[in-house]
């Protein structure tokens, strides 16, 4: 299959409050060198040539709306029932798209697009409906584990309040990035439950009903855990802000 930009679109999750950033502001309005964090994610989606970009909303929608302007399509999550709730509000202006929906996080700023591009690449190949990019933090508490079989394809992520001990000692972990086959995604969030730890609807459970359609996930490992930081608290903001002064990332 020959996938360009025109059959890839993008679904930007920006609906959180953000609570640990005590803040009345949206989450991804903060700011990291001046800019929202979400005009960065949405600036790496242009420059991997995706044009087609779908922002869900829903804490401070309006103001977010507002920052980002009308280049984009907007979803609301009205109710926070988590990332596969999130994803689902999308379908509606997607209803007649039929490709490769690249999925990210309004709060992760540094993803780029070399890496977008990289994973449209890999959801490309034989067999394949859904790629997960994935990092090896030095601390992965907190993060989704990375479950593959022999063959290094994707067979589950398990969050960290449903983690085993075994699952727990899993280096490689989700960064809630993700490209899926528009043909099994939204299929596959209709089967999805709420069924786990925090009774929410979890995107990466969609990979239970792709697998049990016949076909891979595969992985993207990102080289430096950086760039898969999400910001949680104005502490990780700090933090990521610095390592941008120090010229030590992009």
């Amino acid at each position: 299959m020959n996938t360009t930009a025109e059959n890839v679109t993008a679904v930007v999750l920006a609906a959180g409050k953000g609570v640990r950033m005590n803040s009345e502001l949206p989450k991804v309005l903060h700011l990291l060198r001046g800019r929202p964090l979400v005009h960065h994610v949405v600036d790496a989606i242009r420059g991997a040539g995706i044009d087609l970009v779908t922002v869900v909303v829903g804490y401070g929608g309006d103001r977010v709306i507002e920052s980002i302007g009308d280049s984009v399509v907007y979803a609301w999550q009205r109710e926070q029932r988590g990332t596969g709730h999130a994803v689902m509000q999308a379908e509606g202006s997607l209803r007649d798209f039929s490709g490769l929906v690249y999925v990210a996080c309004g709060d992760a700023p540094l993803i780029s697009s070399k890496t977008i591009r990289r994973m449209v690449a890999e959801a490309q190949m034989p067999g394949v409906k859904a790629v997960v990019l994935t990092m090896k933090p030095d601390n992965p508490f907190g993060y989704g584990r990375i479950v593959k079989d022999a063959n290094g394809n994707c067979i589950r992520i398990v969050e960290e309040k449903d983690a085993s001990t075994e699952e727990k000692s899993i280096r490689e972990v989700n960064t809630g990035t993700y490209v899926f086959h528009s043909d099994c995604l939204f299929p596959g969030l209709k089967t999805i439950t709420t069924e786990n730890a925090q009774g929410e609807y979890y995107l990466p459970d969609v990979i239970s009903f792709i697998r049990s359609s016949g076909y891979s996930i595969r992985t993207v490992l990102l080289d430096d855990p950086v760039e898969g930081s999400g910001v949680n608290s104005p502490e990780e903001l700090r933090k990521l802000e610095q390592r941008l002064k120090e010229s030590l990332y992009r």
